[in-house]
């Protein structure tokens, strides 16, 4: 469901057909299992652990892909998600990120579960480009801790229930904004979040996309250019385009608490001491 008003035409754009395809898993997905089978696995499965910020100012969460659109193959086929998602843990990753989509990243439920499954010590989210509560919910069942929505492919009342869906089984979320327009869209449904703490725990974070979603195409000035709009109560994550540790001052510097990294990562010949510098250089 597109809103109104939000990044129309989406004809043909690689963001619309993420969201048609994903539409279409979730009607599969439902003839397998039901939305109350669904709701019902969520709530039995075992509690995610919270995300919990450092007190060192800065935080990195790791990604776990397989393929990018932009970039190609990251990845063998027979590589383990969870030998990645524990050398991300060991360089001090605060949370993971797992790709879910399997058209053009190759990700699947399946890798979320491994990561799940093996027992690492950090919270989990899925990433994905999900249009539905049941896919909250299927997130929740299959482990993750957190979910991300991108707020140019949901309108505000279906946003608002996600987020909605998600707190309520205890889960956090990291909202996605491109531009000024997806941040006025999806500010109602951040404000709806009281608290953003509970204690250390944080419940919603705001992130912040480089890469234009429609085109593809990275602005990294865009980091610069949206700050000064953001609220200052809810933790910003600088996502996508970076890749070094250059970059990683530039937005600590502008205010962002935390960023989220995946392909130089996956390409990094010590993942875990990549983690491990870039997190040095935000802090």
């Amino acid at each position: 469901m597109m809103a109104a008003g939000i990044d129309q035409p989406l004809q043909r754009s690689f963001l619309e057909r993420m969201a048609k395809a994903s539409q279409a898993r979730v009607a599969i997905a439902e003839i397998a299992c039901g939305m109350a089978e669904m709701r019902q696995r969520a709530e039995q499965s075992t509690a995610p652990p919270p995300l919990i910020l450092s007190d060192a100012g800065f935080d990195l969460i790791a990604e776990v892909k397989r393929r990018s659109p932009s970039e190609g193959t990251l990845t063998e086929p027979s590589a383990l998600a969870i030998d990645q998602a524990q050398a991300y843990v060991s360089g001090g990753a605060t949370a993971l990120s797992v790709l879910t989509e399997p058209s053009e990243f190759h990700g699947s439920l399946a890798d979320l579960q491994s990561v799940v499954a093996a027992g690492v010590a950090v919270p989990v989210v899925r990433k994905d480009f999900l249009v539905s509560p049941y896919q909250v919910l299927e997130a929740r069942a299959y482990g993750a801790a957190g979910v991300l929505l991108v707020a140019a492919i949901l309108d505000r009342s279906l946003m608002q229930e996600m987020l909605d869906c998600a707190l309520e089984l205890g889960m956090f979320v990291l909202l996605e904004v491109f531009d000024s327009a997806h941040l006025n869209h999806c500010m109602p449904v951040l404000e709806s979040v009281r608290p953003v703490f509970d204690g250390d725990r944080c419940r919603v974070l705001l992130g912040v996309n480089c890469r234009d979603l429609r085109s593809l195409e990275v602005n990294f000035n865009n980091f610069a250019e949206i700050a000064p709009q953001l609220p200052g109560t809810i933790p910003w994550v600088a996502e996508s385009g970076i890749t070094d540790a250059v970059q990683v001052r530039a937005v600590s510097g502008l205010g962002y608490r935390l960023a989220l990294v995946g392909t130089s990562l996956m390409r990094s010949a010590d993942p875990a001491a990549a983690v491990r510098a870039l997190c040095m250089a935000g802090r």
